[in-house]
């Protein structure tokens, strides 16, 4: 029985000291001078693949998602072409309510009464969701997309995924304006849209204690945007 207990201990501890180490993992890598840097790199072994077409209610514009494709053959290698490749998908977004989500590399918009399709963006990006603000339009006339992404490695993975700084985005319907609204390595909580006044009121959190994470030492920031005003300013405010 003692031996057991020392057993079933060591177990916990091993299990204790796991659950720690993912938890405690950095966001944010910070070099010498205490600031983070972070560069991508892209995937030699992905194949880029597109859904069909989207088409926003009231818009002129098709939107395009893009993403990789990834193929995998038993033995954990990956290749393409292969006879034994399994799980694969071609399925790379999905459509709700004026909302795309999915793990996107990039998104491109072309009118609808052309065949020139361009870019939201030249640099390497995991986009969430895609939401069109239809009410926006229909009460300011202003086709605004809002993105949820990540843009940046902030762990210094070699890498651009979930466990790196999510960020928030806005551009027009045409995927032209793509600007950035959420201050630098802060923390994207949430988002809402308060219809009556046109504005995006959004929450970030900022590492000001620098050590990687976001934790309740750390400060919370209050923002909005007047969606109205072309320039998409954005404004602090303080409810606490």
């Amino acid at each position: 029985m003692k031996k057991l207990h020392i057993v079933l201990l060591g177990i916990a501890i091993l299990l204790l000291a796991s659950c720690k180490e993912e938890v405690e993992k950095p966001k944010v890598i910070y070099d010498a001078t205490n600031k983070a840097k972070a560069t991508a790199k892209i995937d030699s072994i992905q194949v880029a693949i597109s859904d069909l077409p989207i088409q926003m209610e009231g818009t002129s514009y098709l939107i395009h998602p893009i993403a990789d494709l990834r193929v995998y053959e038993r033995g954990s290698k990956a290749r393409y072409g292969s006879s034994s490749v399994i799980d694969l998908s071609f399925t790379i977004s999905n459509y709700g309510e004026n909302e795309i989500t999915g793990y996107l590399q990039n998104l491109k918009f072309q009118r609808t009464d052309s065949d020139s399709i361009s870019a939201l963006t030249d640099k390497p990006a995991l986009i969430l969701t895609a939401t069109y603000l239809k009410s926006v339009s229909d009460r300011a006339k202003k086709q605004v997309m809002v993105y949820t992404m990540f843009d940046l490695d902030t762990n210094k993975d070699g890498k651009l995924d979930t466990s790196d700084i999510k960020c928030l985005y806005l551009s027009d319907i045409s995927g032209k304006k793509f600007t950035k609204i959420s201050a630098g390595f802060q923390e994207l909580i949430d988002w809402n849209l308060i219809e009556s006044k046109n504005r995006l009121y959004f929450r970030t959190v900022e590492d000001t204690n620098k050590n990687g994470q976001f934790d309740k030492n750390d400060v919370v920031h209050y923002n909005y945007v007047d969606l109205s005003n072309g320039e998409w300013k954005v404004s602090s405010y303080e409810p606490i």
